[in-house]
């Protein structure tokens, strides 16, 4: 189920579908950022698990995040440069969120 929200968003193996929820974060961030997306952020990672189907098979499930996975990681290592905490609207909440038919952690 996951994968399909991803792909329900607008994350699709074609692209980001425009008018919508994908190309409003892609949107959103690029602002945020000077005008590009980054590379590990949320659309980035999104995008690549759209793309490819492999939002379940890198931890982000329907019940959480799956423990030793490449998203625990990516939470552990988000958490670090935060002190402590996963930042609302940050790669970990967005592709966590949006995986289970959420809207994304938007800033």
């Amino acid at each position: 189920m996951a994968d399909q929200n991803v792909r329900n968003a607008g994350f699709t193996p074609s692209g980001i579908a425009g008018g919508s929820l994908a190309s409003s974060l892609m949107s959103q961030e690029a602002r945020a950022s000077g005008g590009g997306v980054r590379s590990g952020g949320p659309t980035s990672t999104l995008q690549g698990m759209g793309a490819k189907g492999t939002t379940h098979s890198s931890g982000y499930t329907s019940s959480g995040i799956s423990g030793g996975s490449r998203a625990s990681n990516t939470m552990s290592k988000e958490a670090t440069s935060h002190g402590g905490g996963v930042p609302r609207g940050g790669t970990t909440s967005t592709v966590q969120s949006i995986s289970m038919g959420g809207k994304g952690g938007r800033r």
